[in-house]
């Protein structure tokens, strides 16, 4: 077991680095590697892309051309996309608007519909009542949209489909693009301009000799109007035409209202603008917070003073037990024995500490899958914090956690069977139960409550729903790849030596007193320490998940999943400790519970999330869908933090009669 002071000096160390590199200047151009730039030529084609429609009213995505917009001549086909923006109900197409760089363009006309039948005129009206956001991406940035409240600037990713005024719906069918770009800098000019004698060759700047090199997108921003156009006047106009009269793009008003068996006319201008802004740079515009000093020292002053109070409360647990250890061996065996019959306390337990839990294999398939859970978090965001999984790659979050997980059974079933041996005395028969039930407990109530809410996105025809032929990859993967990890993971636990008890159990259990209180209420109420830890980080990542934000800030989330471990670590053990002071033997399930406890305190601050930051959450099947997601995420941290609880108890437990000297 590590020293409680060097792992906190070792947070505290990797919390400066953290301070210190997000300090730098250069710390936000820092990407996945292996990302590079595209280069385009004056007058290349640049394709537009959409993604789902996204909505924080419904949680509920759908399909671009589920509504009537402009379809490309080529028809719409799926772009690449990997198995986390599958997860994620990212369906990225392509679609009609295309530019050429560095080329500026208005009064484009792009296509007129087909008149509005009663059902797709019912449908575009929901979809403008429910807030429903348009998602268009150029070059893999997300479109931007910037509005103007008071004397500051809101940034919004795409653009609303429209918008309610009275009785009436209009909609946005003109957008005004801007394209910001920046000249390709060659490495190889970049190489010349280090050497000292080089200066006669590199070519002199403007913009000639940009476009010799070529340019990068580094900002796609986005205005989008309604201005009424008249469907008579392009009959016989074709896509990417001119439009007959001047459009002037006004976004304070609306004059586009939708009338059923009506058509919409859509046009659009862009407008290509040079920007300082460096190609590793370009993600910031997405990524800036508002209030982010409050942000940063706000978590770093509660991890701090909690990390401190956990350690003061560790540290006099191990004054209070060296103290009983050295008053107990300073006397002679008369004098232990006595004092053996007038003791009460941790001491009388020693032959029943060990005694074997209820339900020995249910704890150690929870310890199994705690310690993948656990694995698959910390090594995902560590990796996410050095850069490998940046929001400039969708889907690679999910994907990367999802590849650490089945990996990682492996870890699982050695931990599971570790235990189950330990608990046996040596005995491993039984390790294939042990290891198939750890390769199926927490993977079947997960496909337990994504398949009830893959039902309910089906029913509601939303792209979030899981494709039948992904949920037939996902089944071989488990059965595959993560069952066979674990089985292999379970024989080389059950080949590993056993972790021998120190002291004798007794074939009669001793008596426990009764308790003024009921030891649960105690356990229960551990976890609100773990949780002080976390719930700001908490709120963060919510607004992520629910709000459509951006969440980026790995290295500190990393450090407070160090911090975690630690709380849980202390407080499972504190709680273990006086449970055995007050003659209670039974620890085993109490210490796994009392630092998986915080899973309670997560999913009560889930249902306050819901009803006093997701007011505007609209129908019974998108508060489901959050509630059953918000159970997924805490069954995960209960055993992922109990798992830790447990085996510091074990530890503890472990190297307190160790140190006893018992018959």
């Amino acid at each position: 077991m590590a020293r409680p002071h060097g792992a906190l000096l070792l947070v505290a160390a990797a919390a400066a680095a953290a301070l210190l590199l997000s300090a730098l200047p250069g710390a936000r151009g820092f990407y996945l590697p292996g990302s590079y730039p595209h280069k385009y030529n004056p007058g290349e084609l640049l394709s537009v892309k959409v993604n789902s429609l996204t909505s924080i009213d419904t949680e509920m995505p759908f399909s671009y051309y589920s509504l009537p917009f402009c379809v490309p001549p080529e028809g719409v086909k799926d772009s690449a996309e990997n198995l986390g923006e599958l997860l994620m109900g990212d369906r990225i197409e392509n679609s009609p608007y295309r530019f050429k760089m560095y080329t500026n363009e208005s009064d484009v006309f792009l296509c007129r519909s087909a008149p509005l039948a009663p059902d797709a005129f019912a449908l575009l009206k929901k979809r403008i009542d429910e807030m429903y956001q348009v998602n268009l991406i150029l070059d893999n940035l997300p479109a931007i949209r910037y509005t103007k409240k008071d004397d500051y600037f809101l940034r919004w990713t795409g653009y609303p489909v429209g918008i309610r005024v009275g009785v009436d719906y209009y909609v946005f069918n003109h957008l005004q693009f801007t394209v910001l770009v920046h000249k390709y800098e060659d490495a190889n000019v970049a190489r010349v301009m280090g050497t000292a004698d080089a200066t006669d060759v590199i070519p002199a700047g403007g913009k000639d000799a940009g476009s010799s090199s070529g340019w990068m997108v580094v900002g796609f921003e986005v205005v989008p109007c309604s201005i009424k156009h008249n469907p008579d006047d392009v009959k016989s106009t074709k896509m990417y035409d001119r439009y007959p009269s001047k459009i002037k793009c006004d976004p304070t008003t609306v004059s586009m209202s939708i009338k059923e068996n009506e058509p919409i006319v859509y046009t659009y201008e862009v407008n290509f603008v040079e920007s300082d802004i460096k190609w590793p740079s370009r993600w910031d515009a997405y990524l800036k917070m508002e209030g982010a000093k409050v942000h940063w020292f706000s978590i770093l002053n509660s991890l701090m003073v909690i990390a401190f109070l956990a350690g003061i409360v560790f540290v006099i647990l191990l004054r209070t037990v060296r103290r009983d250890l050295t008053k107990y061996e300073e006397l002679d065996s008369e004098a232990q024995a006595q004092m053996n019959e007038e003791l009460s306390g941790w001491k009388l337990v020693v032959s029943d500490v060990f005694r074997a839990p209820s339900n020995p294999m249910l704890l150690c398939v929870m310890v199994g899958d705690g310690v993948q859970i656990l694995g698959m978090a910390v090594v995902t965001i560590l990796f996410a914090a050095l850069g490998f999984m940046s929001p400039a790659s969708r889907g690679t979050l999910i994907t990367g956690m999802l590849f650490f997980y089945l990996v990682l059974g492996i870890l699982a079933g050695y931990a599971g069977v570790r235990v189950w041996k330990t608990i046996k005395c040596g005995d491993h028969s039984g390790w294939v139960g042990v290891s198939w039930r750890v390769a199926c407990f927490f993977p079947g109530i997960a496909f337990l409550i994504l398949t009830t809410l893959n039902f309910l996105l089906w029913g509601s025809q939303s792209t979030g729903a899981i494709p039948f032929s992904l949920f037939v990859v996902l089944l071989l993967l488990w059965f595959c790849i993560s069952v066979p990890l674990t089985l292999v993971g379970g024989f080389l636990g059950a080949k590993a030596p056993h972790i021998e008890y120190p002291v004798r159990t007794n074939q009669i259990p001793r008596e426990i007193p009764p308790q003024r209180y009921p030891s649960w209420l105690l356990v229960l109420g551990a976890g609100t320490l773990p949780f002080g830890t976390l719930f700001i980080e908490l709120f963060f990542i919510m607004s992520s998940i629910w709000m459509g934000r951006v969440y980026y800030v790995f290295g500190f989330l990393f450090i407070v999943l160090l911090l975690l471990v630690i709380v849980c670590a202390e407080v499972s053990l504190v709680l273990t400790y006086m449970h055995l002071c007050v003659e209670d033997w039974k620890w085993w399930w109490k210490s796994f519970f009392s630092s998986g406890s915080v899973a309670i305190y997560i999913f009560l601050y889930s249902i306050n999330y819901l009803v006093f930051d997701l007011k505007s959450l609209s129908g019974p099947v998108s508060a489901t869908l959050y509630i059953g997601y918000s159970l997924f995420m805490v069954i995960a941290i209960m055993l992922a933090t109990g798992t830790v609880g447990f085996i510091s108890s074990f530890c503890f437990v472990h190297y307190l009669f160790s140190s006893v000297k018992a018959d």
